[in-house]
């Protein structure tokens, strides 16, 4: 994986270039973006920045699609010509884009393609990334692995499954941030100045998340230990479930769902 292209580096792309520059120091990466001028602070004598998505694609073996779900097969029909299956693998991480529809647009037989889910948090190699693939003549479904794997975790999954993983591992970045400005929010109001709430609050959000990571425990197992009774824990906690904490969560991640499936 010497040189691995990257068509539309908005902020999702963009994370991944960021992500994969930490992880292969030794490789030629090359992005694209209609207007370049807000890159060149990332670029160097081996990361490229280009309007031109032909040459990008002319240059590198491995081409990440990170353009918008609207534009995605439109920009492969217009670029069909461009791609080669003897040397090219192509991995879509545009949401609600199926395989069999990237195919189709490609107009070829067999084309070595798959789909990813990462996240913006690529950006520090923490990306959970969901793949999934449809044919590989080329047979680099290792690879593909390894290069995710390098900017975090992955898990190979059914398409049929790609929706929820962007709505889960994807949105879910958004949601877990929003969680986390609220215990911000009410750090400050029991007392914190906001530069040490925001630390206090991100640092525990890290090591609960290793808790379950490490531990490989149910999250209710982990609760337990720190809910003893008539304690402040469990006051706070029934709070919250009174003021619908976790159905406002759900009803959220399933109304994010139905937005892609319709």
């Amino acid at each position: 994986m010497k040189k691995i292209g990257i068509i539309g580096c908005g902020n999702l792309g963009l994370a991944l270039l960021k992500g994969f520059r930490k992880q292969y120091p030794n490789a030629q990466l090359f992005g694209t973006r209609r207007t370049i001028a807000d890159l060149v602070d990332f670029g160097d004598d081996k990361t490229h920045f280009t309007s031109d998505n032909k040459e990008v694609i002319k240059q590198c073996d491995y081409l990440i699609i990170a353009l918008k779900p609207y534009t995605i097969l439109s920009f492969l029909k217009e670029h069909k010509d461009f791609f080669d299956v003897k040397r090219h693998t192509i991995i879509s991480v545009a949401t609600g884009i199926t395989l069999d529809e990237i195919k189709t647009a490609l107009e070829f037989t067999e084309v070595s393609l798959y789909r990813g889910m990462p996240n913006t948090a690529a950006d520090v190699q923490e990306s959970m990334t969901a793949l999934t693939g449809l044919t590989d003549p080329l047979d680099r479904k290792q690879q593909v692995s390894e290069l995710f794997h390098a900017i975090g975790d992955i898990v190979w999954i059914d398409e049929q499954l790609m929706e929820s993983a962007t709505i889960l591992g994807a949105c879910g970045i958004a949601y877990v941030l929003r969680f986390i400005r609220a215990m911000i929010q009410g750090g400050i109001e029991v007392g914190f100045d906001a530069k040490t709430a925001n630390k206090i609050v991100s640092q525990t959000v890290k090591g609960a998340a290793q808790l379950l990571i490490q531990n490989g425990l149910h999250p209710e197992e982990e609760i337990d230990k720190v809910t003893t009774p008539k304690g402040c824990t469990i006051v706070g906690l029934n709070e919250m479930e009174h003021s619908g904490f976790s159905s406002a969560l759900i009803k959220g991640i399933v109304t994010s769902y139905q937005k892609i499936e319709r």
